[in-house]
């Protein structure tokens, strides 16, 4: 057995049991470990009947809250096997997709495949198999710069932020590179745990096959976030620049990175004060930084109109196409 499998979950009762299901089926897992931060739901229960008493199943429940990244580090403490990978609580594997990704064990730390993303509302239809069928079993190195530039949002451009990559990765690596997710980031937290581990020499490699389903949830930016999660992604941007040996080409991108953060962090400051002062308060406050407040409501205008657009057909979409293996 070769992989652990960590499944931080809150709340998660609705959806873990195919996230437990479809780990357990894979031949090469040797644990499923699901911290169970604080829920209410009943989550635990949907695991230990979906685990039907399967001894890999490890279970800990958290007496109070502590955020997806403390949840991740201490299941990491509990696991064995020589790799890792993290599933998110609603998401679930295909068939075989670690026989695939662990096929040839050499030149890579983090090996990484493709995630077929799900509009929420069409997580109970069958799988588009031809399109996951059409994929070429191609990878590539990833570099830091380009993760970097993939995770800088920029209108007009197609979504495809590599953070959202749930990769297998070798349990050796933490302690040889001090690494651990920030518990102090409740947002982002796989970002910056990549990010760091490419800065301190991890490699990192691309698989154009498909093995992930995410679920992919609507909404505006400036609403799907808390604004203390995203200043704290913002203050870990930030402190990503402090890592040694990075070119100048990574440290430009990293301070990009860390502007757009700030962008959405304004956005959202702008919005809970005018919820809790007024418009006129909330504009006086930006009056000293006209550009910022200039970027703000062109941000504010950009989500009414998403709001008030007709309806767009649920599409699935893959993070990676074949520009991303030429």
């Amino acid at each position: 057995m070769l992989v652990d499998v960590m499944i931080p979950a809150f709340n998660a009762a609705d959806t873990i049991g195919r996230a437990v299901e479809t780990a357990m089926a894979q031949r090469e897992v040797a644990s499923v470990i699901v911290v169970d931060d604080c829920s209410t739901d009943g989550t635990a229960n949907v695991v230990r009947d979906v685990a039907a008493g399967d001894p890999r199943l490890r279970l800990v429940q958290f007496e109070r809250n502590q955020g997806p990244a403390a949840a991740r580090n201490h299941a990491l403490r509990m696991g064995e096997a020589p790799f890792v990978a993290m599933v998110d609580s609603d998401d679930w594997l295909l068939p075989g997709r670690f026989a695939t990704l662990l096929a040839g064990q050499t030149g890579w730390d983090f090996m990484a495949d493709n995630i077929l993303f799900i509009p929420e509302q069409c997580k109970t239809m069958p799988l588009p198999d031809a399109m996951l069928a059409d994929l070429a079993d191609k990878r590539r190195p990833l570099g830091l710069a380009e993760f970097i530039d993939r995770n800088i949002s920029r209108p007009g451009r197609k979504r495809g932020e590599l953070g959202f990559l749930k990769p297998v990765f070798r349990r050796e690596l933490l302690g040889l590179l001090d690494l651990r997710y920030a518990e102090n980031v409740r947002l982002g937290e796989d970002f910056v745990l990549y990010a760091k581990a490419m800065a301190r020499g991890a490699r990192f490699v691309l698989s154009q096959r498909c093995g992930y389903i995410a679920i992919e949830r609507a909404g505006s930016l400036s609403g799907q976030h808390r604004t203390a999660d995203l200043e704290a992604l913002h203050q870990a941007s930030l402190s990503l620049a402090d890592e040694s040996g990075l070119s100048r080409a990574e440290r430009g991108l990293l301070a990009t990175h860390a502007v757009s953060i700030g962008r959405k962090v304004a956005h959202r400051r702008f919005l809970d004060r005018k919820r809790d002062s007024g418009l006129a308060r909330a504009i006086s406050d930006l009056a000293s930084t006209p550009l910022i407040l200039a970027r703000v409501c062109l941000d504010i205008i950009r989500d009414k109109r998403a709001a008030h657009s007709p309806p767009s057909t649920p599409q699935w979409r893959l993070l990676l196409d074949n520009a991303d293996f030429p």
